[in-house]
């Protein structure tokens, strides 16, 4: 019975050995090309390491090409600003559809989660006359605003909230706490596992949406980094140059690796948490 557990411990190992290499090559593939030449990129001898040594021009070339770290700069301030603000909306709306019973709650939710039907594209011509008349093309505004009292958001923390016992939110009206000190005091620091999911999966999203900062942003100096990467394939003229591409992926990789490593603890305990409730 032991050498059976063994043997199958061995081979679920395996499997999930073999799934993470098959996962990891691409990302490996990306940032050790980034340092090869393109001639030896697309050469059908494949080496696990640069023949000819490690360059680094394809990342000084970013700078020379496009202001790279400037549209680095660019998407973490949108990506933040974004993140922050739809966690404080969603989870204020979340809150009220979870806590507080008024007039039509029940039909305004099932209206929301209808919303979540919708293709995004279905409105994009109205948005964008929509910044158009706010005079908010080619500014961050769109970018952040249009989105942080998002369907999705608010129903997953309406979930998160509505496991949590009334008895708590009396109490805090006995000690006399207003209704924001309870959303405040009690309710976020109960949901901050909820918080960190939702804060990622928004983070991450914004940072790597490309079609909607595409149609607004038009300067140069206010790219976002996927609109900066997509002006790598057209700034050699009628060649692309692949190495320098995957270069500014891996570098655009990054914030989100470093994010994932310092929340992965709380990120896999806040999904299993939102699971058993």
């Amino acid at each position: 019975m032991k050498l059976k557990h063994i043997l199958a411990s061995v081979a679920l190992y395996g499997v999930l050995i073999i799934g993470v290499i098959i996962f990891l090559f691409p990302f490996y593939f990306m940032f050790i090309g980034s340092f090869k030449e393109s001639a030896e990129i697309f050469s059908t001898h494949f080496t696990f390491l640069p023949e000819k040594g490690f360059h680094l021009e394809k990342y000084t070339g970013l700078v020379d090409y496009v202001d790279f770290g400037r549209a680095v700069i660019n998407s973490f301030i949108v990506a933040s600003s974004f993140t922050l603000l739809a966690l404080f909306f969603c989870s204020l709306g979340g809150f009220a559809f979870a806590k507080y019973n008024f007039p039509g709650r029940n039909g305004l939710f099932i209206f929301l989660l209808a919303t979540m039907m919708i293709p995004v594209q279905a409105g994009v011509i109205a948005s964008y006359l929509l910044m158009s008349w706010l005079h908010w093309l080619d500014t961050f505004y769109p970018l952040i605003i249009p989105g942080i009292a998002n369907a999705f958001g608010i129903f997953l923390m309406r979930q998160y909230i509505s496991s949590m016992p009334d008895e708590l939110i009396d109490a805090a009206k006995i000690d006399g706490c207003s209704t924001f000190q309870i959303y405040y005091r009690i309710i976020l620091p109960l949901v901050s596992g909820g918080l960190v999911v939702l804060g990622i999966v928004f983070f991450m999203g914004t940072w790597n949406d490309f079609f909607w900062p595409l149609i607004i942003i038009q300067s140069p100096e206010k790219f976002t980094v996927q609109l900066a990467l997509a002006r790598l394939n057209a700034v050699k003229g009628d060649t692309v140059d692949y190495g320098m591409i995957m270069a500014g992926a891996t570098l655009c990789s990054l914030p989100l690796i470093i994010i994932f490593i310092i929340f992965h603890r709380r990120l896999v305990a806040g999904i299993l948490s939102g699971a058993i409730k």
